[in-house]
C-alpha cells in the first residue's frame, strides 16, 4: 500500500445549501433596503429578483471561470480584458432584462436629470455588480485558503507521524540480527539459554510488532519491555548489572513506545565489551505537581571504545529529532562522560 502523501489540490467544493442560503439572504436584504429607500417595495422585490440572477451569472462567472483560469495563473492582463468584456456583457444583460421584464425607462430610481443609458448608468449598475462580485469572491477565497491550510495542516502531520515511525523503525533491526545471530550460536552448543532466548524474543517482538502501534502507552508496560530486553541481553552476555530506581508514582503516566529502548542499547553499544562487564542505573521520577518524567540512564563505558562521544552515536541523534518532533523544545536532553560512565537525562511533559 502506497502511503505517499499526495499533492495539496484546490478541489474544495461549498456546499449546495450554502449556496441557496447566501443568495436568498441577499435577495431578501437587497429588497427590503431598497424597498424601503423608495418606498417601493413591490418594485424593489421586481427589479431586484433580476439583479439577482445577473449577479449570479456574473459572480460564477468570476469565482469558478476567471479566477482559476487566470488569477491563479498570474495571467494579469487577460485577466482585466475578461473583466472588462464581462462587466459590459452583464451591464446591456440587466438592462435588457429591466427593459424587457420591469420598466421600459430602465432607471425610473435615478437621480434628477439622470437617464438611461449612459455614462452615469453604466457605472451605477457595474460597481454594483462588482459590489457583489468582490463580496462573493472573498468569501469563496477565504473558504478555500482554510481548506488549503487545513490540507497543508494534515498533510504535515502526516509526515511528522511518517518521519516519526521511520525514526521508530530504526530502533530494533540491529538489535534483532544480533540477537538471531546470539541464538544461532546458543543452538550450534546446545545450550540451555537457547529456548530461553526464542521466548523473550518472541516476547519483545509481539510487543514491537503488535503492542506499540499508539501513540502513546502505558509506561509501566514500556519498562516491562526494557525488562525484558535487559533479561535478553543478561542471556546473551555474562557480567550485566542493573538496576531501576523509581520515584513517585508512574501508574498513570503515558509516553511515546520505544522512546527509551535507544538509551538502553547504547549502554550494551558501548558498554558491553568491558571485562569487568556493564553496569546500568536507571531512574525514573515523576512528583505530583510537575507533570514531567524525569529518565536517567547511566552505564559504564568501554574506554577502548573510541565510537563513544558525549553525544552518544546516530542513535542518540535520531532520538534528539524525534523528541523534536513530538514536543518541539519543550523536552530536555542532556548526555555526557562522567567519572567512566555515559550518563543520559532526559525530561518530558506529562499530563497531569
Amino acid at each position: 500500500m502506497n502511503t505517499t502523501p499526495g499533492p495539496i489540490t484546490y478541489n474544495y467544493k461549498i456546499p449546495l445549501k450554502f449556496h441557496l442560503l447566501f443568495w436568498l439572504v441577499y435577495y431578501i436584504f437587497n429588497t427590503v433596503r431598497w424597498g424601503g429607500y423608495f418606498d417601493d417595495y413591490l418594485y424593489s422585490a421586481k427589479s431586484n429578483l433580476v439583479s439577482f440572477f445577473v449577479s449570479i451569472l456574473f459572480c460564477y462567472w468570476h469565482i469558478y471561470v476567471l479566477i482559476p483560469t487566470y488569477v491563479l495563473k498570474k495571467r494579469v492582463l487577460p485577466y482585466i480584458m475578461w473583466i472588462i468584456v464581462s462587466s459590459v456583457f452583464f451591464y446591456f444583460l440587466k438592462t435588457g432584462m429591466i427593459y424587457v421584464f420591469i420598466d421600459k425607462t430602465i432607471w425610473p430610481e435615478a437621480p434628477v436629470g439622470q437617464t438611461a443609458p449612459g455614462f452615469n448608468h453604466f457605472t451605477t449598475v457595474v460597481l454594483g455588480e462588482w459590489y457583489v462580485v468582490a463580496f462573493v469572491s472573498a468569501i469563496k477565497l477565504t473558504v478555500d485558503w482554510i481548506s488549503i491550510k487545513n490540507q497543508r495542516d494534515e498533510l504535515q502531520h502526516l509526515q511528522l507521524q511518517t518521519e516519526i515511525k521511520y525514526l521508530r523503525s530504526q530502533i530494533q533491526p540491529h538489535f534483532f540480527f544480533n540477537t538471531l545471530n546470539s541464538l544461532y550460536a546458543l543452538t550450534l552448543q546446545k545450550s540451555d539459554n537457547a529456548p530461553k532466548v526464542v521466548v523473550k524474543l518472541s516476547e519483545i517482538m509481539r510487543y514491537v510488532l503488535y503492542e506499540v502501534q499508539e501513540s502513546e502507552i502505558q509506561l509501566t508496560r514500556e519498562i516491562r519491555y526494557i525488562n525484558s530486553y535487559i533479561n535478553l541481553e543478561e542471556l546473551r552476555c555474562d557480567h550485566i548489572q542493573f538496576s531501576l530506581n523509581i520515584i513517585g508514582n508512574i501508574e498513570d503516566i503515558r509516553t511515546p513506545p520505544l522512546l527509551f529502548l535507544p538509551f538502553i542499547e547504547n549502554c550494551f553499544k558501548h558498554g558491553g565489551s568491558t571485562g569487568e562487564g556493564v553496569q546500568i542505573d536507571i531512574t525514573l521520577k515523576s512528583l505530583p505537581g510537575d507533570n514531567s518524567l524525569h529518565f536517567l540512564v547511566r552505564n559504564t563505558i568501554n574506554p577502548e571504545d573510541r565510537s563513544i562521544t558525549a553525544k552518544g552515536g546516530i542513535g542518540l541523534q535520531n532520538v534528539k529529532r524525534r523528541l523534536y518532533l513530538l514536543y518541539q523544545n519543550n523536552f530536555t536532553l542532556q548526555t555526557g562522560i562522567r567519572r567512566g560512565y555515559f550518563v543520559a537525562y532526559l525530561k518530558i511533559p506529562v499530563a497531569a
